[in-house]
């Protein structure tokens, strides 16, 4: 009889595992800059992806057996989260804010871009 290491090794369980493999979702990165994210979904989700951590995070930060410096660690990490958090948020404003502004139309009835030299994105100036 073989072992299990053995079996796990044969090559109709190699096979199995490459089928597996290949079903997995690629894991998508959050991008470093909100201001890169152009929809309002997908921002969405990389803040409630933002908020998951603080409370993991929080939750981990409330343990009493921590000891000092890990508990000054876990406090720059949620800092840093919280901040990260309100440029995720500050995005999904502007994104918001840019699919309910008014539209300037041409004489033929086509949307016209109008560049806004401020830089800060549609709308008055």
């Amino acid at each position: 009889m073989a072992r299990n290491e053995e079996k796990a090794q044969s090559m109709p369980n190699q096979f199995i595992a490459m089928k597996n493999e290949e079903k997995k979702k690629p894991t998508e990165r959050r991008p470093f800059l909100a201001s890169e994210c152009r929809d309002l979904a997908e921002a969405d989700k990389w803040r409630q992806q933002i908020m998951r951590e603080i409370g993991r995070e929080v939750a981990e930060i409330q343990n009493e057996g921590l000891g000092e410096h890990r508990l000054l660690d876990l406090n720059d990490e949620i800092n840093k989260l919280i901040r990260e958090e309100g440029h995720w948020e500050r995005q999904m404003v502007e994104l918001n804010d840019t699919k309910h502004t008014a539209k300037m139309i041409d004489s033929e009835g086509n949307i016209v871009d109008v560049p806004n030299p401020s830089g800060r994105g549609p709308g008055y100036w």
